[in-house]
């Protein structure tokens, strides 16, 4: 096992953990000196930032399982031997082998996941036959859900990961949970990914961000994605036909809120998902961020590149928003 603290606060309490609780080997948890630079490295722990463990863990000789988390602790990525595990599929699988931990015997109340996160814990939650919650991004709206004993799990796409044990999401947590369902099951984590892609489907999922984009123009294009979204039902664009389209509002169950404005989702007839977003969308420029999800049951069709399974998607992405016209950017700054 390989885990890397990201530097600041994780590194001692991951240390204190594994190597001195669970007698991993010392030097399991590599950059767990606490910095306040984070040792030079960007904090965030995505294959992108968190490249050093990500090609660690692809190699041939690799640890059976590699995790990183963020300076503060509350985000996580997880990867098995040859194997990258999307936060979207990090939380259906822990979803279905809640049940294998001992603070999860009792099952599950229900499971909650951001409105950009793959729709993988919806399959999941009909399976168990408990309630799974679509939400904006925001933590606050999982802790309500959290408070009210609505949903024991939830998760959102940018790494975070949290269950009722905390109201906030929980790196070093999620960790624990992956390696007592490895301990229950005793088989790798790609073994583990090959079998609920095939009980459940695979969903290839991506996110593409285009950072510091004209703030007038990015907010043009969401604009005009509204404008035009009663026009999208019933289109077709080769053989994705778009079966709805809106821009998603969410009514809180708990307190009444209603919160709009959270995203324009593009739904296909196939079980294929656009979603569009923007953030920091200050004076300077904004990052356009699309979602991309597309379904596969067939299991025999499981071990394709995410972006070669997208490729069709993400050409309709820019087909309807016109990103590369109205951005002029050819490709993105960053994919997760």
């Amino acid at each position: 096992m390989r885990f890397d603290g990201m530097s600041a606060i994780t590194g001692p309490y991951a240390r204190a953990i594994l190597e001195q609780t669970l007698g991993a080997p010392a030097g399991t948890v590599v950059r767990g000196e606490p910095k306040p630079d984070f040792g030079g490295h960007h904090p965030d722990p995505n294959p992108v930032y968190a490249r050093e463990l990500f090609e660690t863990m692809m190699a041939p000789d690799a640890p059976d399982f590699g995790a990183a988390s963020d300076g503060d602790g509350d985000r996580n990525m997880i990867l098995g031997r040859g194997v990258y595990v999307t936060p979207s599929d990090s939380l259906a699988v822990l979803a279905a082998n809640a049940k294998l931990a001992p603070g999860y015997a009792a099952g599950l109340a229900g499971v909650a996941r951001s409105m950009p996160t793959s729709r993988a814990a919806d399959r999941v939650a009909e399976a168990l036959g408990i309630a799974c919650y679509e939400t904006p991004t925001g933590w606050k709206f999982f802790g309500n859900l959290l408070d009210a004993g609505m949903a024991t799990l939830c998760g959102e796409e940018s790494f975070g990961t949290g269950s009722d044990h905390v109201r906030e999401k929980d790196g070093l947590w999620a960790v624990l949970l992956w390696l007592d369902i490895l301990a229950a099951r005793r088989a790798p984590v790609a073994d583990i990914m090959r079998d609920h892609w095939a009980r459940h489907g695979r969903h290839y999922y991506s996110r593409h961000d285009y950072e510091e984009v004209d703030a007038a123009a990015a907010a043009r294009l969401i604009g005009d994605l509204r404008a035009q979204l009663g026009g999208l039902a019933g289109k077709s664009f080769g053989d994705l036909r778009v079966e709805h389209a809106d821009d998603f509002a969410y009514h809180d169950p708990v307190d009444g809120s209603t919160s709009e404005h959270q995203g324009i989702r593009v739904l296909f007839a196939d079980g294929a998902r656009i979603v569009y977003r923007l953030s920091g969308t200050g004076t300077a420029g904004a990052t356009l961020r699309v979602y991309l999800e597309a379904f596969e049951p067939d299991p025999k069709k499981h071990d394709r590149d995410p972006q070669a399974a997208l490729r069709p998607l993400i050409g309709v992405a820019d087909a309807i928003a016109g990103i590369k016209q109205r951005t002029g950017r050819s490709a993105p700054t960053v994919i997760t």
